[in-house]
């Protein structure tokens, strides 16, 4: 009678529930479709240079702004390099200053009207020739802001870099000079053309990757498809507010806060939609209706999906801490993303589900038969065996663990993250980069960067007497070029210098620094600035980051996981666990980096990124375990309790984890070194998670603790005895 009763309620109830799960769909069909094309459109609110992402109290950025003041606008030099192997001759350099002179009229693919002496800050352009006689350079003064601003879909600093590419490619390649256009403005030409692969190779990379994993875990054609729409839909929101928030000048998106932006919606949509599906089919075994099913299903997936988000999207947020802009703004990005995916996985795919009925899941549709048994995917992993495994030896399953994961974090203080240059940062071979070795070979490395200083009025002569004496600096003079007035801005005046080292190197940044401490103890009022001391206080930010993020993002990590847990042991058992699966990471990453793909060195900010992205996405699988061990601990026991949740989950787990791992893996297409960096990080770092943490060091230190596991919660006194695990266990989350 009572099942009969369910049935007719459920009849009743179904035409309502299908009616709002239709509206449900096209609400998200509204939001893709406004929310996709703005998706696309946050490449133009993009920032890529080192000066946008430092904090105003930055000493680079306060010289930066008193030179702006002083030129009216800043300067983003664009350097064209010209050489000849066998030298330079007489009619090779007029063909030079031909070309120089010529430069300021080209037109531009813009707006019809336009030529790059509109975006110039000085009209005065001419072939300085090397000492050597082999080569020239052609300096563009390049109005910052007036390059990075779009016209209409187009970045005028790409169209003016081709421009001139293109220019050399005509007037100067066929009487057998090469040259090359590099320098800041070069260089950051070439990064934004990186990035443009963001708004779609990299999306479609990461989508091809999820399917193809979807189709082996689900076998089936149509699910996978309502499960990467959640992931495109949840992007499409976040998008949305991303590119509102940025355009209202709130927060700064950079290329590759875009593109964490789209692999983190995609990798956290995925997760949590294999979590709903898998106990949403395990109900379907019990009941007739699928719209009882799926309000069974969310209720018991509602609370680890929501803990998962939370924690992901609260220790993003503490990004916002950061004093480097790039780092800030990528909390709010990331954490929008989080709850796109959250809301998309939370409401459309059910709604999707119940349209579908029974028949989403064809050909392996689930039946009313009331069995129940570990997912198919657990079964064929063996996940019963493993937990049998730690059940047995519990102790020698975690000290092997532990020691093993302290061995692989011995290597973290190898890792090279101090800096790398600009000349370093791209994977395949770019003209700026390529330019900027021919740069080197004929002029003074640091030639259209020099290092600004700014000194008081009557310690000018004083100051440009020290610079000479610097090991590394080279023809220091007063004023905004050689020989011209230099005027003062508010008792400053600026003093300029040359750099034999690369601007962008290392070791322009060590020589940057030791000219900082020495002309501070001439006079403490002297600012040192430059692109090359926007690299080094870009370093000391993001050290001062990681003091200030890491801890508040440990704090927030253990702060859900005790409200979420009802206890204190396990959440800080999960905590320490990560941390150490963190260092373990880091570790193998070092030598990976230094000896397998031999990077020159790393982003400054790499550390801080891995921290956030393992500490944060990486105890999400422990908290789909934790949460589950609670649920089972009550009747079966705090052991059995731990062992069968192990056994249950084993499977949808570690798909979720595979999946994760795969979407960062897709980062790699966008041909950057801080971008594969942080691709094998997270990736590796993700499956040691899923594979060892959460499958033998979390269960064997959670079976060896017993009840204690639990305290302070009233599960600690729970001591049920248990069945075998050879008993059918309960459905997985």
């Amino acid at each position: 009678m009572a099942k009969a009763g369910r049935a007719r309620s459920a009849s009743a109830v179904a035409p309502r529930v299908t009616i709002a799960a239709v509206v449900v769909v096209l609400i998200w069909l509204g939001v893709a479709g406004v929310g996709g094309q703005l998706v696309g459109s946050l490449s133009q609110l993009q920032k890529n240079d080192t000066a946008s992402f430092l904090p105003e109290s930055a000493e680079s950025t306060r010289v930066a702004e008193t030179v702006r003041q002083l030129q009216d606008r800043t300067t983003l030099p664009l350097l064209v390099v010209v050489e000849r192997s066998g030298g330079l001759t007489p009619a090779d350099l007029a063909a030079g200053q031909a070309f120089a002179q010529s430069l300021p009229g080209r037109a531009l693919a813009l707006d019809g009207a336009s030529t790059i002496a509109d975006y110039l800050t000085s009209a005065r352009v001419a072939a300085i020739p090397s000492k050597d006689g082999a080569a020239m350079l052609v300096a563009l003064p390049l109005d910052t802001e007036a390059v990075t601003t779009y016209v209409g879909k187009e970045q005028p600093l790409r169209v003016i870099t081709q421009a001139v590419r293109d220019a050399a490619a005509a007037d100067l390649a066929p009487s057998g000079l090469t040259a090359y256009a590099t320098g800041p403005g070069g260089f950051v030409a070439d990064l934004t053309k990186a990035f443009g692969g963001i708004d779609g190779i990299l999306l479609f990379v990461a989508l091809g990757v999820v399917l193809v994993i979807l189709l082996v875990v689900y076998r089936s054609p149509v699910l996978p498809f309502a499960v990467l729409l959640t992931s495109v839909f949840g992007l499409a929101a976040a998008g949305f507010v991303v590119y509102r928030v940025a355009e209202a000048g709130l927060i700064t998106v950079s290329g590759q806060s875009q593109g964490i932006l789209s692999i983190l919606v995609v990798g956290a949509a995925t997760d949590y939609a294999l979590l709903l599906v898998s106990r949403y089919r395990e109900e379907l075994h019990d009941e007739p209706s699928t719209w009882a099913a799926m309000r069974r299903a969310w209720r018991a997936t509602v609370e680890p999906i929501l803990a998962s988000a939370l924690t992901v999207a609260l220790g993003l947020l503490a990004l916002s801490l950061a004093d480097l802009k790039g780092t800030s703004g990528l909390g709010p990005v990331a954490a929008l993303g989080i709850l796109g995916a959250l809301f998309s996985a939370l409401t459309f795919l059910p709604a999707v589900l119940v349209l579908g009925r029974r028949w989403i899941f064809w050909p392996s549709i689930p039946r009313v038969d009331h069995v129940h048994r570990p997912d198919a995917l657990s079964a064929r992993l063996g996940w019963g065996w493993v937990a049998r495994t730690v059940g047995a030896r519990p102790r020698t399953v975690w000290v092997t663990t532990v020691a093993c994961l302290l061995a692989a974090a011995a290597f973290l203080p190898t890792l090279k993250s101090s800096g790398i240059a600009q000349s370093d940062i791209f994977l395949r071979s770019v003209e700026s980069v390529e330019g900027q070795r021919v740069l080197a070979r004929h002029f003074d490395a640091g030639s259209g960067s020099p290092v600004q200083v700014l000194v008081p009025e009557g310690k000018v002569e004083a100051a440009i007497d020290r610079l000479r004496s610097e090991p590394g600096v080279s023809d220091p003079y007063a004023g905004l070029a050689p020989g011209a007035p230099a005027p003062a801005r508010d008792g400053l005046v600026l003093v300029q210098a040359t750099l034999a080292q690369a601007a962008d190197s290392p070791a322009a940044v060590d020589t940057v620094e030791r000219v900082r401490n020495d002309l501070r103890a001439l006079d403490e009022r002297i600012l040192v600035g430059g692109q090359t001391a926007q690299s080094l206080d870009t370093r000391l930010a993001a050290d001062r980051d990681l003091r200030v993020v890491a801890p508040a993002i440990v704090a927030v990590v253990f702060l859900i996981l005790a409200l979420l847990l009802r206890a204190l042991v396990a959440p800080l058992l999960l905590v320490v666990v990560n941390l150490l699966s963190f260092a373990a990471t880091m570790g193998v990453s070092a030598l990976v980096f230094n000896y397998l793909f031999k990077f020159p060195g790393g982003d400054p900010t790499t550390l801080l990124y891995g921290f956030v992205f393992l500490v944060a996405l990486g105890v999400d699988y422990s908290i789909f375990l934790m949460t589950r061990a609670r649920e089972e601990v009550g009747s079966a026991g705090p052991r059995q309790g731990v062992l069968k949740a192990l056994t249950v989950t084993g499977g949808v787990i570690t798909s979720a984890g595979i999946v994760l791992a795969a979407t960062f893996g897709a980062l790699t297409v966008i041909p950057l070194v801080f971008l594969a960096q942080i691709a094998f990080i997270v990736a590796f770092g993700v499956l040691v998670d899923t594979l060892v943490v959460r499958s033998l060091l979390v269960p064997a230190v959670a079976v060896e603790l017993g009840r204690w596991t639990w305290w302070p919660s009233r599960l600690s006194r729970a001591d049920t005895p248990a069945p075998s695990l050879d008993a059918a266990p309960a459905a997985a989350p």
